[in-house]
């Protein structure tokens, strides 16, 4: 009897939906959104992202705060590894978003930033974090 009361109430969660959001669906999208400068951090995010991507979930990297220097020409040096794996997530199909006010904030003009990066619009990352079934992570 114990059994069947417990399961009835996993079946009334399930129905509710308290607990169904915790299991993600095989093809939900991802919004990174990275706000580190440190290599170390840029690139778990970006290579996360990549494997989820990978993985059959469409990609959104949000380079916020500091993280628009990662997206940057000039930071080739630096960056190498998460640059690199930018271009891959933008040749596979992913998008990448550059904030436009970090930029002007840091010094980062449009002209900057590697090929394929967006800057930035209300409708452009609106319409990534708020899609049906999104999953968001920060670094």
């Amino acid at each position: 009897m114990k059994a069947l009361q417990n399961l009835l109430v996993v079946v009334a969660l399930l129905v509710g939906g308290i607990i169904a959001p915790a299991f993600a669906g095989d093809t939900d999208p991802l919004f990174v959104n990275m706000t580190t400068d440190d290599a170390h951090r840029a690139n778990m995010a970006i290579t996360f992202g990549k494997a989820q991507m990978e993985r059959g979930h469409p990609l959104t990297v949000f380079l916020n705060d500091k993280g628009v220097f990662v997206g940057a020409k000039a930071n080739a040096t630096k960056y190498g590894e998460p640059q690199k794996k930018l271009g891959e997530i933008l040749s596979k199909g992913g998008v990448v978003i550059a904030c436009p006010m970090c930029m002007k904030h840091y010094g980062v003009a449009e002209a900057d930033l590697l090929p394929g990066i967006q800057v930035g619009k209300p409708e452009l990352t609106g319409s990534a974090l708020f899609k049906d079934g999104t999953k968001t992570l920060t670094w």
